[in-house]
């Protein structure tokens, strides 16, 4: 889906190229239930939603201008697959009477954690140790810090390093214009 379909305020986004391949990564079917931790403008979920049918999806966000952005990026996709759970990662992720009974995450897509990276993937993994996980960061301390984790637990990893550049128009000529690197990392699942 193009980025300028979405909503988006002043909230961060996953770019169009990098959820594209995001997407590809968490290897979801039919009847995963896929956690968005981070959920931003809920570009993920929501594509998720539209391009895999039945799923559950989670999508938890601790600010309030990103939950109203992902409440109308639903409504204007037409999709009721995804709950909002509003608080942060990972106490959030116990005791919400909307994820209580619910089936264990199948897998998770990380955008954004506050600085709690390890505590959210400690009670992912806690919740279901084969889950499949999907992490986006851009930062080189968050991708040693990962490393340094995935190294701790004996987790083997794909890392995949990301730049997109587009086409900006200068004049009658068109430049490249380069966005941040993303790195993009799986690991877990199912093959």
């Amino acid at each position: 889906m193009r980025d300028e379909w979405f909503i988006r305020g002043d909230v961060p986004m996953t770019k169009s190229e990098v959820r594209a391949i995001s997407l590809s990564k968490l290897e979801l079917y039919p009847g995963s239930v896929l956690w968005d931790v981070g959920a931003g403008t809920g570009s993920v979920s929501v594509e998720a939603a539209l391009t895999c049918p039945d799923l559950q999806i989670y999508a938890f966000e601790r600010k309030q201008e990103a939950i109203e952005l992902i409440k109308k990026n639903c409504r204007k996709a037409g999709t009721e697959s995804v709950t909002i759970i509003e608080g942060t990662a990972p106490e959030c992720f116990k005791g919400s009477s909307k994820i209580d009974g619910t089936l264990c995450p199948t897998h998770a897509f990380i955008g954004g954690t506050a600085g709690s990276m390890e505590p959210i993937l400690d009670e992912l993994l806690e919740k279901n140790p084969r889950m499949r996980i999907v992490l986006n960061v851009i930062a080189l301390e968050s991708v040693a810090s990962i490393l340094d984790y995935l190294r701790k637990r004996n987790l083997e990893a794909e890392i995949v390093s990301v730049q997109i550049s587009k086409a900006e128009k200068a004049g009658r000529y068109h430049l490249m214009k380069g966005q941040n690197p993303v790195y993009i990392i799986s690991f877990g699942g199912e093959a």
